[in-house]
């Protein structure tokens, strides 16, 4: 009983419900004004026809363009809305102006060191040619001296970052989409606050939509409270915005600019299986240590300075600040970020030439599979000339209609000679790509459209890192642990299921 009350006044229910009432008024009196007023009905229809054609010209991905192309002449009023809403990634004139500004900031702090890029270059052509996209288009650094360690699930890795958060001496900034209170995050909390009377600068970033379910209204004020200095990002108010369909997905840890960790684990009980919600909860992520972290930092103070209207002095927390030795390596590391105000979508491209570039192998842990057709055909095409190309998805869904969306795309894969694993005991929640051995990458970023197109990202780029070889590890253990799926399987789902599927690929880029 608590929990239906909970669900029905809850703040996301209040304000979904205000937000929908908005939207069919609007749409109630579009129809009416249009069915009233010939001219004006007449005028909606070239404005739909208008917007069809900006949207065809637009530099932007192909199978958005046909949803949104679809959806707006089947019915120009009520796709027209949605298309305001849910479509577009601008932000106002001054919000812009703000946003530049901060990235101009960043921009003056990322400097490539020429002599690790050739270094990179001597060793690999086609590997410094994958980082060199990453520094000229997202502009994120390839660094040498960074140590790495892979975590196969939360529970490896929370002690680890529990240790670091007590070593901490001058700074702890966190940044992550999913917070909740309980066993992990009441924890974190009660280290935070003492580090914060001894000083130490502590910071935290949390998506307010991520965390809608999980955080009371203006939790950051609790927080603030016990001297923790912390914002919601882009807070989820009862208006219709066109900026609310972006959120930041990334997660970000970093203790005193010189460790880090990212991945897919956020901070609440299910990630370390404390809590069960799909079975046993299976994520990844990854330690460094050294130079690689500024670039961590950097988009941790980007984002920042973003939210509050700050500016501050980068350089203060460099790692060289405070670690006068050097920084000891195994291998390159790149970390890299990826904004949905841009039309460089760093995350999918990064993933693209992963798979291109690929000659013996490709192992994939996703939560979901919800590709557009490039995708789809880099995957079969690299399937097709020899390489084993391996995808691990949940066997124990979150969200039963995305999953069977996930679902619709075994069968093409499938008959290309891609093989596709279910993890049989629960839900798996990583995002790693692993490549011949030599390249991976461990971060937030799912296979699906919100997290290619719409959302602010993160992950980390690595060239023969010991990391790597503990990710292969994981992955030939989760391999023995999952279900191979078959074209039987596929083609035995129920008539209705797979028509439902077909529809649903459709819209996959709205969902």
């Amino acid at each position: 009983m608590k929990k239906i009350a909970h669900l029905l006044l809850g703040r996301f229910s209040i304000v979904a419900v205000s937000i929908i009432l908005q939207f069919f008024w609007l749409v109630m009196v579009m129809y009416q004004f249009s069915y009233q007023f010939t001219y004006a009905n007449l005028a909606i229809r070239v404005i739909a026809i208008i917007v069809v054609l900006v949207i065809v010209n637009r530099w932007t991905n192909p199978a958005n363009k046909l949803s949104w192309t679809f959806i707006i002449l089947l019915s120009p009023v009520l796709g027209l809305l949605l298309y305001m809403i849910f479509g577009r990634s601008s932000l106002t004139k001054k919000t812009q102006e703000r946003m530049d500004s901060v990235n101009r900031e960043v921009s003056a702090c990322l400097y490539q060191t020429p002599e690790i890029k050739e270094q990179l270059a001597r060793e690999d052509l086609s590997v410094y040619r994958q980082s060199r996209y990453i520094n000229d288009w997202a502009g994120f650094p390839l660094y040498h001296n960074t140590s790495t360690k892979y975590y196969s699930c939360g529970e490896e890795m929370f002690p680890d970052m529990l240790a670091e958060l007590e070593k901490a001496e001058h700074f702890i900034f966190l940044e992550y989409f999913i917070v909740d209170q309980g066993v992990m995050f009441d924890r974190i909390v009660e280290v935070l606050e003492q580090k914060s009377k001894e000083g130490v600068d502590v910071r935290l970033i949390y998506d307010d939509i991520g965390c809608i379910n999980t955080l009371p209204p203006k939790y950051y004020k609790i927080l603030q409270a016990k001297g923790i200095k912390c914002a919601a990002f882009n807070p989820f108010r009862p208006i219709m915005s066109v900026i609310m369909n972006n959120r930041d997905h990334r997660k970000i840890f970093v203790v005193d600019g010189k460790v880090g960790f990212t991945g897919g684990i956020n901070l609440a009980d299910e990630y370390i299986n404390v809590a069960s919600r799909f079975g046993y909860w299976k994520d990844t992520g990854i330690r460094l240590e050294g130079e690689a972290v500024w670039s961590m930092t950097v988009m941790f103070l980007e984002m920042w300075n973003y939210i509050n209207h700050s500016s501050e002095d980068y350089k203060q927390f460099m790692p060289q600040v405070y670690q006068k030795e050097p920084f000891e390596g195994d291998g390159f590391v790149q970390p890299y970020g990826d904004t949905p105000l841009d039309h460089e979508t760093v995350g999918e491209n990064i993933y693209l030439n992963i798979i291109n570039h690929a000659e013996r192998y490709v192992y994939i842990f996703t939560p979901y599979l919800i590709i557009d057709n490039e995708m789809l055909v880099s995957l079969c095409n690299a399937a097709k000339r020899g390489v084993d190309v391996r995808i691990v998805t949940p066997g124990i869904p979150d969200k039963k209609m995305i999953f069977l969306l996930t679902q619709s795309h075994y069968e093409p894969l499938l008959k290309c000679g891609v093989k596709i694993y279910q993890y049989t005991p629960g839900f798996i929640h990583a995002k790693s790509f692993l490549c011949d051995d030599k390249i991976g990458t461990v971060g937030s970023i799912n296979l699906d459209y919100r997290s290619l197109f719409l959302h602010f990202e993160c992950g980390v780029f690595m060239y023969k890192t010991k990391a790597l070889m503990q990710l292969k590890e994981d992955c030939m253990d989760t391999f023995a642990a999952s279900e191979e799926m078959t074209l039987e399987f596929c083609r035995g789902q129920n008539v209705f299921i797979r028509i439902f599927q077909g529809m649903m690929r459709l819209f996959a880029p709205l969902l």
